[in-house]
């Protein structure tokens, strides 16, 4: 579509995260955290590889291409194919390269229609839940690792049919169930999450290693004596960043729980890396991961979510009616409360193709939700041409943490789930409908 053209759809558009409150890679940070590692080769191959990978057209550049969305039904989350697994190979070049194993976190990004796909190059899931323990169990079908900040007793004996892994989030915890685990009929290999009291996360509701989290185990907490039945530590302080920050966190880890590592099978880094953005240092991570895995003769397991998806998908919406109250509002079919939470929770404003910062065109408009909450306010954004109704717009980046959090509030339905394969075909594979929002209630 011509970028100047007055068209109806209004393509949404290139995202990165520069709209986060995410942090950057810092050069002198990961230089003074390397030095605290030794370093692996320099995987001069494997690098050049990996920047061919990056260099396949994203998501944000197919959309500057041409894409019907006309006949999309709106709301609607439409992700890319081709850029999940774009984002797929970047992940598997980090298996191959450290021998480390990658699962889904299915907190993310949970779209089981592609879980074919997926599965081709990661070891398993992730889950937090008995409900996307069963998901990965029936669905994804390799490894199925679950932790959980306490599990329930009515729950327990099923999330033992469906994982392979169990992590606890205490001893008391563990010394409860401990001998169900041994009594059951298939081996699960068991974890302690622990908490190594060192935070990289700026934004409190996000860091794991906060104050008075209760999340993991500290080492003042630590039991030695319990760790019979154990074979694995888990640890997670991470949300979206890059690999700098896990160089600073494990030796961290290491000076805390070191002593133990040595009897474990595994040990299971966490999710928040953001292997597959654009700026990821990815052969810091291979570094940290190879160098770990020199001195310690285990498995290293990494858990994303979000970078599985990232940049691989958008939500389609529609202009429904153009009001003003000291400036221009264009209420969309869509919901930043109901749709896209976290764009309150950070919170973060979405970018929207061929629309710029408030002042940067002439054309200004703020964006709002179709509920009743005074707050469901997308944000601010100026365009070229001047919105109408019917006008479609795509916010990017919307395939993680949205079809995984989105609720019914008001009664508003869910947005239709759409995949653009590989051929530029759009297949819708999932509509909503009264009866899912009246199932929900009693």
């Amino acid at each position: 579509m011509d970028r100047g053209s007055n068209s109806d759809s209004i393509c949404a558009g290139a995202s990165g995260i520069e709209n986060r409150p995410t942090e950057r890679s810092l050069p002198g940070l990961v230089q003074k955290s390397a030095e605290r590692i030794c370093l692996a080769p320099p995987f001069a191959e494997e690098s050049a590889c990996n920047e061919a990978i990056r260099r396949e057209p994203t998501l944000e550049a197919k959309t500057n291409m041409d894409i019907d969305v006309g006949g999309i039904p709106t709301p609607c989350y439409l992700v890319d194919e081709a850029s999940i697994e774009r984002n797929l190979k970047v992940l598997d070049s980090v298996q191959k390269r450290t021998g480390c194993k990658i699962i889904l976190a299915l907190k993310g990004f949970a779209m089981f229609s592609l879980f074919p796909l997926i599965r081709q190059y990661l070891h398993g899931v992730a889950a937090s839940s008995l409900h996307e323990t069963r998901l990965g169990f029936e669905e994804f079908g390799r490894e199925v690792h679950v932790f959980a900040p306490a599990y329930k007793e009515a729950e327990f004996d099923q999330l033992l049919q469906y994982c392979s892994h169990m992590v606890f989030n205490s001893f008391s915890q563990w010394n409860r169930y401990k001998f169900r685990v041994f009594e059951h009929e298939k081996h699960i290999a068991c974890g302690i999450r622990v908490n190594p009291e060192h935070s990289e996360v700026k934004i409190p509701v996000y860091d794991p290693c906060g104050p008075f989290s209760r999340l993991g185990v500290t080492r003042e907490n630590f039991q030695e004596s319990d760790l019979d039945g154990i074979s694995g530590l888990h640890f997670h302080n991470l949300c979206e960043l890059n690999a700098d920050s896990l160089a600073r966190t494990l030796p961290v880890f290491e000076e805390k729980f070191g002593e133990f590592i040595e009897g474990m099978q595994w040990v299971n880094f966490g999710g928040g890396h953001h292997i597959t953005r654009e700026d990821y240092d990815l052969d810091l991570l291979c570094s940290v991961i190879a160098d770990f895995k020199n001195r310690y003769s285990l498995d290293i397991y990494l858990e994303p979510g979000e970078a599985i998806a990232l940049n691989a998908g958008f939500l389609v919406a529609s202009v429904l009616d153009i009001i003003h109250n000291k400036m221009d509002i264009a209420i969309v079919d869509t919901s930043a409360a109901a749709h896209m939470p976290d764009v309150l929770e950070m919170p973060y404003r979405p970018e929207v193709q061929w629309a710029g910062l408030i002042d940067e065109y002439p054309h200004k408009y703020r964006l709002g939700g179709l509920t009743c909450l005074a707050g469901d306010v997308i944000g601010d954004y100026s365009f070229q041409e001047p919105l109408k109704v019917g006008s479609k717009l795509i916010f990017m980046d919307m395939a993680h943490y949205t079809m995984v959090k989105n609720n019914t509030f008001n009664g508003v339905p869910l947005p239709s789930i759409a995949i653009r394969e590989r051929d530029n075909r759009i297949r819708i594979v999932r509509q909503f409908s009264y009866e899912d929002y009246r199932n929900r209630l009693s």
